[in-house]
């Protein structure tokens, strides 16, 4: 599945616009914007994000030490452009031990941030209890930006969600105990506003949790 688009909800296969259909369709979800193959963690890759997104390409930046970029997915075609991204970063945890970091950017209804929330999707607002303070605080290019627990998810992750830029950003952190990660007031900025910076990001090795949430 890494060669052709899949769906952004489930990972299934997905079928292009044609006399039936103007949309990528998939069996069980109908229209999505379809998950372009992942490719190997590189600068190029992540220009060729930048360059065809319509939504924020997220980052650490600076990175917390230690941890390398390790892979970028975006979910739409050429005609609607990119609405969804997702960045792998992958580290020392904060208690020890390795720690993976996954950061969504999507409109509403796009469904890849629930798909590596390991949640029923497409979107995180009926697992978020906004009427409590926010568990988590970070600053998305340059605005504070707060961010709370996403409830019912699997046990091996810790996942929060939020809004920067008028769309929902979601941050998956892997094993749970990682989540502490999110308690360092983290800063991101959007890849799209660094220009020659994106050619200082560090590079890893591909993350399999791109391809296998």
């Amino acid at each position: 599945m890494r060669g052709e688009p899949s769906c952004p909800k489930c990972g299934g296969r997905v079928r292009a616009p044609g006399l039936f259909a103007d949309t990528w369709q998939c069996a069980v979800h109908g229209a999505v914007h379809p998950l372009q193959p992942v490719v190997p963690p590189s600068v190029e890759a992540l220009g060729v994000a930048v360059h065809r997104t319509e939504v924020p390409v997220w980052m650490p930046w600076p990175m917390p030490v230690g941890w390398l970029f390790t892979g970028v997915a975006c979910a739409g075609d050429d005609r609607s452009g990119g609405r969804a991204t997702a960045v792998a970063c992958s580290g020392p945890g904060p208690l020890g031990g390795f720690g993976e970091l996954v950061l969504v950017a999507e409109e509403l209804g796009v469904g890849l941030g629930a798909r590596y929330a390991g949640i029923d999707g497409p979107d995180p607002g009926p697992y978020l209890d906004v009427a409590k303070p926010p568990q988590a605080k970070l600053l998305a290019a340059g605005r504070p930006t707060p961010l709370w627990h996403v409830a019912d998810t699997p046990d091996d992750r810790a996942v929060f969600a939020g809004e920067a830029r008028g769309l929902w950003l979601w941050a998956v952190v892997w094993p749970e105990q990682t989540g502490l990660l999110m308690y360092d007031e983290l800063v991101l900025t959007d890849l799209r506003d660094a220009g020659a910076e994106v050619e200082l990001v560090p590079c890893g090795a591909l993350s399999p949790r791109l391809l296998d949430p």
